[in-house]
């Protein structure tokens, strides 16, 4: 269906009940492939006006004869939902979003989607879009399984080069961390030796939640870690 028709508008305060509207209807037409929504239709029209009023996030809406048939809703950095009416589903309106999303971040964006929707996920790779990690959904609201996707831009190097930078910074602090634990944990241990029986078992859980590394890239890694983690104790200077 020709998509000539349709006006693309920011949404404004009074749009809340009609996007609140189409976001739990999307929700309920959209399961099994994706998870029942967990909050009930009063919850989701305050959410909803709580987004139209942050200066952190902008909502456009699709129209087609006066109503709000399709919505986008996006921060600096992430396509938060994108959802077409039910009954407007395969008419090209989610494509016209989403053409409409990357004009608006030329840089790039990312978006959760989860595992089982099968459908949006095919949209988003057609579309361009990548598949960057998979979550076991603890972090999640409905507790489903995950997928981290990703426009990269017009400058695919600098956005993943950007999405390294805040993974190192990531790593900076939690290795600082670990430092600081080892240190504190030194003075409880009678046997100060290695345990290689532990660090294999650190490994083993680790790689339950990295597989692509493997449990031995990353049996290799913790024995680094563990290894500078007591040189970096060793050499620091004494607490005053």
């Amino acid at each position: 269906m020709p998509t000539d028709d349709l006006l693309l508008r920011p949404a404004g305060p009074d749009d809340a009940v009609a996007v609140a509207g189409l976001y739990t209807a999307a929700r309920v037409a959209a399961v099994p492939q994706m998870p029942p929504a967990v909050h009930t239709g009063e919850e989701d029209r305050a959410w909803i006006a709580g987004q139209l009023a942050s200066d952190d996030v902008e909502v456009w809406v699709a129209e087609r004869d006066g109503a709000i048939v399709a919505y986008a809703m996006v921060t600096p950095t992430w396509l938060n939902h994108l959802f077409v009416h039910p009954d407007h589903l395969d008419t090209g309106i989610g494509t016209t979003l989403l053409d409409l999303v990357k004009s608006l971040r030329p840089a790039g964006f990312a978006l959760w989607v989860f595992e089982s929707n099968e459908g949006a996920r095919r949209f988003y790779r057609r579309h361009g879009l990548v598949e960057l990690e998979r979550t076991d959904g603890s972090g999640n609201e409905e507790k489903a399984p995950d997928i981290r996707m990703a426009w990269p831009g017009a400058d695919p190097l600098a956005f993943y080069r950007g999405l390294i930078d805040e993974v190192d910074e990531q790593l900076a602090d939690l290795l600082a961390r670990r430092v600081a634990l080892t240190r504190a944990v030194q003075d409880h241990k009678r046997d100060t030796t290695r345990d290689p029986e532990r660090e294999r078992s650190i490994a083993t859980a680790m790689a339950a939640r990295a597989p692509e590394l493997g449990e031995e890239r990353l049996a290799r890694i913790v024995h680094t870690i563990i290894t500078e983690s007591l040189e970096a104790t060793e050499s620091a200077p004494p607490a005053r």
